[in-house]
């Protein structure tokens, strides 16, 4: 298994990134000013986009891993990952998710807790309603870690 930093060309990665953020104008106001990290065991399993926003907090924008290998414990992997990479060069990690009780336990899971809210969110910023397992998203859930 190797994990790379993608500097270049990250939108060869679209496809990966639209399952974790499904409106392409979202993932484009982020997507250049974030670090994208690439995960192999073979060929490509999972990615994430990390930005930073301030100068102690970092936030994880997206991490998604191709629907045939979820549960083999790749997006994990590549969280452990960041979590060191970022470990003192920033305090607090963020992410904001959709409130699907299945996603809220794999952040959970891996050392995130539940910060804050913004209502509303996806019904203000996207374009069309998002549906995740039979859930419309309605509202940002934000989670938080210690690194």
């Amino acid at each position: 298994m190797e994990i790379k930093i993608v500097r270049e060309n990250k939108k060869q990665h679209l496809d990966l990134l639209l399952l974790a953020d499904e409106q392409e104008s979202m993932i484009d106001k982020y997507l250049d000013r974030g670090e994208l990290f690439a995960l192999f065991d073979g060929d490509l399993k999972s990615i994430c986009v990390v930005t930073r926003e301030s100068d102690t907090v970092c936030e994880l924008k997206s991490i998604a891993t191709y629907e045939q290998f979820h549960g083999q414990g790749y997006g994990s992997k590549l969280l452990q990952h960041i979590f060191s990479y970022y470990h003192g060069k920033y305090s607090t990690m963020l992410v904001g998710t959709g409130d699907c009780p299945w996603i809220l336990r794999f952040y959970e899971k891996n050392g995130f807790q539940i910060s804050h809210r913004v209502e509303n969110f996806f019904i203000d910023n996207y374009d069309h309603v998002i549906i995740d397992n039979g859930i419309q998203l309605v509202d940002m859930v934000y989670l938080s870690r210690d690194l």
